[in-house]
């Protein structure tokens, strides 16, 4: 990944639970949407620090995510990635969204004989996918009910 991105691979168990408890204790104060402060602890010596709302609210996913085991990995909005990185993002195989590429469902650019892709764009096309998938699901829920189908309302 470029320089701008950051990835975390999945934690050891420990690590685990570290972010576990550390989420717990962190999501009484995540939902109030105002800047938190802090203490921070380093060699007997304690300094205050303070994170922006939307950083809190960032460190929450990153911690839900450590504490189920999974990696993580950050990439800022307007980075460039490549189609390796579009990839992974998208959990498709690369010809496959080189194929998306040539149909134009995402917009890139050419760098020399490679492409390059903003992250705006991969998440703009992986929520566009997400919504007409939930469409389908939905229909298909609706079919299922009007057949008695054992998928009755609730």
């Amino acid at each position: 990944m470029n320089t701008l991105a950051h990835r975390q691979l999945p934690p050891s168990p420990r690590d685990a639970a570290i972010a576990r408890s550390s989420g717990e204790v962190l999501s009484h104060y995540a939902g109030m949407a105002q800047p938190l402060r802090l203490r921070v602890t380093d060699g007997g010596q304690e300094r205050p620090i303070e994170l922006p709302a939307g950083a809190v609210d960032l460190l929450m996913h990153v911690l839900e995510a450590m504490s189920a085991g999974q990696g993580v990995t950050l990439i800022p909005e307007g980075a460039e990635l490549t189609t390796v990185q579009a990839a992974d993002v998208l959990n498709v195989s690369r010809p496959f969204l080189i194929k998306l590429l040539d149909q134009k469902a995402i917009p890139h650019r050419k760098v020399g004989k490679h492409c390059r892709i903003r992250m705006e764009d991969v998440m703009a096309y992986k929520d566009a996918i997400d919504r007409e998938r939930e469409q389908v699901l939905d229909q298909l829920t609706r079919e299922a009910q009007a057949q008695d189908m054992g998928y009755g309302p609730r």
